[in-house]
C-alpha cells in the first residue's frame, strides 16, 4: 500500500469510527500516524520547481489567500501602491502580488496570493507554494465574496493540513528525548488527554523521552506539539461583494464585510488589520532633542532591549537607563531597564555610557 493510500484508509477510518472514552486511545494513535505519513508525504513530494518568493519587507506582512476570482486583486489595490491585474474571470493572478499599505504610521507589506483550490496543501495548482508563502507572514486574511461562502471551511481545513493554525495559541508541551529510560509523561495541570493516549501518541514518533504537559489539550494538539513545525497566526474573515447580497456569516474568527468595488468597510478592515497584528508603536527622543515623529515599530510584548537592538547592539553594551513616558510608565519620565516592556504610544530616551 503506497502513502497516499494509507493516508486515504486512515482518514476514512478516522471518519467512520464514533468518538468517545472507549475510543480516544485507539483515534488518538490513527490520528498520530496520520500524521506522521502526512509528513514523510511532503518531504518525498518537495523539491523540483522554483516555487514562488516575495522578500517581506515593513514592519508586517499579510497574506490575502482564498478562492479565485473574489476581489483579493482589487482590494490589494485600494489598500496599497500595487497594480495588481484585476479580471472578472478564475486565476487571474498566476503570481504573488506585493504592496504596501501605510496605516498609523505602519507600513504593512500585502501579498495578493493567487486562487487557492482544492487539494492546495497536497501541492494541486501550485498550492503548497502558495501555503509556504502564507506560512511565514504574520497575518492571514481568507477572503470571499457572498457567492463562494461554502469555501470558507475547505480552505481553513487545506491551511490546518499544511501545517497552519488560525487563531490557536502554540500548546506547552515541553518535550525532552534521552537515550533510554522510555516515556515519562508529567501533566503540570488537569488535562483531559489520558495518559494512554498521550503516551500512544508519543510513541508513535518517540521511544524515550521526558515530556511535561501544561496545557488541557486535544490529541491533535499534542501531534502539533511533537511535530513542531506548525505556523500560528491570527486571522480575518473578509466577505466581499456586500453591495449584491446581504449576509452574515457565523465564524470563529473576525468577519469583515467589505465591497472592494464601492470602497465600502475598507477603513474598518484597516484598523482590524492593525488590531490583529498587535504592533507597538513607540517615539524614540535623543538626549537633547525633539521627538522623531516617525515610530519605530515592534510587536506585542517588546522590551527596551529590543529598542536598543533595533537601533545597534552597541545600544545593549553601553546601555545605562532609558526615560519612558507614556502608557507603560507609571509616571512621565520614569527610568527603567533593559527588561521593562513597551507599549503603543511610548515616547523611550535611551541613555548609554
Amino acid at each position: 500500500m503506497s502513502i497516499e493510500e494509507e493516508i486515504k484508509r486512515l482518514e476514512e477510518e478516522i471518519k467512520n469510527t464514533p468518538y468517545n472514552k472507549a475510543t480516544e486511545h485507539h483515534i488518538g494513535k490513527l490520528k498520530a500516524k496520520l500524521a506522521r505519513l502526512r509528513e514523510e508525504a511532503k518531504k518525498s513530494k518537495s523539491g523540483g520547481g522554483h516555487g514562488f518568493f516575495v522578500r517581506k519587507t515593513g514592519d508586517a506582512s499579510v497574506a490575502l489567500i482564498g478562492p479565485p476570482s473574489v476581489g483579493k486583486s482589487t482590494l490589494l489595490n485600494i489598500l496599497t501602491n500595487a497594480r495588481s491585474r484585476v479580471g472578472d474571470y478564475g486565476f487571474t493572478t498566476t503570481e504573488i502580488i506585493p504592496g504596501m499599505m501605510e496605516y498609523g504610521g505602519c507600513k504593512i507589506q500585502l501579498l495578493d496570493l493567487p486562487g487557492i483550490i482544492y487539494g492546495a496543501s497536497s501541492g494541486k495548482g501550485r498550492g503548497r507554494e502558495v501555503i509556504a508563502m502564507a506560512r511565514v507572514v504574520d497575518l492571514i486574511i481568507i477572503m470571499v465574496d457572498v457567492f463562494t461562502l461554502d469555501e470558507v471551511e475547505y480552505i481553513k481545513e487545506e491551511l490546518k493540513n499544511a501545517g497552519i493554525r488560525i487563531n490557536k495559541r502554540k500548546p506547552e508541551v515541553i518535550i525532552k528525548k534521552k537515550d533510554r529510560g522510555g516515556i515519562n509523561i508529567e501533566f503540570s495541570k488537569k488535562c483531559s488527554l489520558s495518559e494512554e493516549t498521550a503516551r500512544a501518541i508519543l510513541m508513535e514518533y518517540m521511544s524515550n523521552a521526558d515530556v511535561v504537559i501544561r496545557d488541557d489539550l486535544t490529541a491533535e494538539e499534542l501531534i502539533d506539539a511533537v511535530l513542531g513545525n506548525r505556523a500560528y497566526l491570527p486571522g480575518i474573515l473578509v466577505v466581499n461583494k456586500v453591495d449584491l447580497k446581504d449576509v452574515r456569516v457565523e465564524a470563529d474568527m473576525d468577519v469583515v464585510y467589505i465591497s472592494a468595488k464601492r470602497g465600502e468597510g475598507i477603513e474598518e478592515l484597516k484598523q482590524k488589520i492593525f488590531e490583529k497584528l498587535e504592533l507597538v508603536r513607540i517615539y524614540l527622543k535623543p538626549e537633547g532633542k525633539k521627538v522623531e515623529k516617525r515610530p519605530m515599530v515592534l510587536r506585542k510584548g517588546a522590551t527596551i532591549k529590543d529598542v536598543c537592538l533595533r537601533l545597534h547592539r552597541d545600544f545593549v553594551r553601553d546601555f545605562r537607563y532609558a526615560v519612558v513616558s507614556g502608557p507603560s510608565a507609571s509616571f512621565p519620565g520614569q527610568r527603567v531597564g533593559l527588561t521593562h516592556e513597551v507599549k503603543d504610544g511610548d515616547v523611550v530616551t535611551i541613555v548609554t555610557r
